[in-house]
């Protein structure tokens, strides 16, 4: 096969390999949009990738807390804490120690329950009845969403003994008093959807009870945006997410650990390893060497004479006759001298002085043939035998 068939060959089947992988990766991404979980870092329907953003256009800063200690260090008045809808539910020991937080709290959802019951609250499902919700004050001319959940009072006014236990023992928590608390959304039959709480010393503790309203779909159909949204604005210039949570702890991988993971699910990262694969083949295929050596031409460097008379050709073609003659005689006369013969006569007499020294009718009639050449004017047939007759001068006068 040529080379220009097989580079087209190689070219058209990697065209299909990338081909079929960008169309495998594509499906595989669609499948991704169905991921439930509420988080900043996901840009499918539910997550809540929107609401940061949009946050960090209007100035907030958006930070992403990934550590399993709920200890995000929020404690200025501008600063706020934020778990949205948890995929894994907090538990009774951290719903206790993040009601207990001095810093400002945004709480949605019935995942975060554990740290709402501590505050007063709990969140009540409303199943497959959804309630539909109160337009707010200066709200978009848009529907509102529908809320699942609304949040209900919690019988317990001091102590909340929680369900769940934690090593052996039962985690109880105290539920401090509100100087005051208004609510920012309601069901049009006036139950709370939203609400903020302030308490002694300033700290303010905002909970929504359905964490749907956060997601993007929502945010982009629906006047839930600006509502959403001015739960953080103007009041906080600092949000740190909860994204422990949703499931992305910190990273312990190296940078070649996260290239070879990003390489196994992206349709990119197979391009590659299959330019990878193609190119070991290749090599392997070059590398050995099938059926018996092959025997090449054998080479034999060229003799003196051989390149005399090559040079006499070429002079030959260019109309050279005369200068080819009188260099192939110049040559031979050096030679000869380094050999001991000759003297530093004109080349004419130098020729002439050549007879006595030739033995052979062969080697007279070399020299007659180069004589006439060099006196006269050759032609092409003519350069060609004085070449011959240079070789024969040569080896009759070379020294044995």
């Amino acid at each position: 096969m040529r080379p220009r068939a097989e580079l087209g060959l190689a070219a058209g089947v990697l065209g299909l390999l990338a081909i079929g992988a960008t169309m495998l990766g594509s499906r595989r991404a669609r499948n991704t949009d169905t991921d439930p979980r509420r988080s900043t870092y996901l840009a499918g329907p539910s997550g809540a990738s929107a609401w940061a953003e949009a946050l960090g256009r209007l100035g907030v800063r958006v930070e992403r807390y990934r550590r399993p200690a709920l200890d995000p260090h929020v404690a200025g008045r501008r600063e706020v804490f934020a778990v949205i809808g948890p995929a894994q539910r907090l538990d009774a020991r951290e719903g206790a120690h993040l009601a207990e937080l001095p810093g400002d709290l945004l709480l949605a959802g019935e995942g975060a329950d554990a740290a709402m019951s501590c505050l007063g609250y709990r969140v009540s499902e409303r199943g497959s009845d959804p309630a539909a919700l109160k337009a707010p004050t200066g709200a978009e001319d848009r529907p509102m969403p529908r809320s699942q959940a609304e949040l209900v009072p919690h019988l317990a006014t001091t102590i909340v003994d929680s369900s769940d236990t934690y090593s052996g023992r039962r985690i109880s928590c105290s539920v401090p008093v509100p100087s005051r608390v208004d609510t920012v959304l309601r069901t049009i039959n006036d139950r709370p959807v939203a609400i903020r709480a302030e308490y002694a010393g300033g700290r303010t503790v905002t909970l929504v009870a359905d964490d749907g309203l956060f997601r993007n779909r929502t945010l982009r159909r629906t006047a839930a945006g600006p509502f959403m949204l001015g739960l953080i604005t103007p009041r906080y210039r600092r949000v740190v997410v909860d994204e422990f949570h949703q499931g992305f702890t910190t990273s312990g991988t190296s940078l070649a650990g996260a290239t070879l993971a990003w390489s196994a699910r992206s349709p990119w990262g197979w391009i590659v390893w299959q330019l990878v694969g193609v190119g070991v083949v290749a090599l392997v295929a070059s590398g050995i060497r099938f059926g018996p050596a092959r025997h090449v031409i054998p080479r034999r460097r060229r003799s003196p004479l051989e390149h005399v008379r090559a040079l006499a050709t070429a002079l030959a073609a260019a109309r050279g006759h005369e200068t080819a003659v009188r260099l192939m005689a110049q040559g031979l006369r050096r030679r000869l001298s380094r050999a001991g013969r000759g003297g530093p006569a004109e080349l004419d007499r130098w020729l002439a002085g050549l007879a006595s020294s030739l033995r052979t009718d062969r080697g007279r009639r070399a020299l007659a043939i180069l004589t006439n050449a060099s006196t006269g004017a050759p032609s092409s047939a003519g350069v060609l035998e004085a070449a011959n007759a240079v070789e024969i001068l040569w080896e009759e006068l070379k020294p044995s």
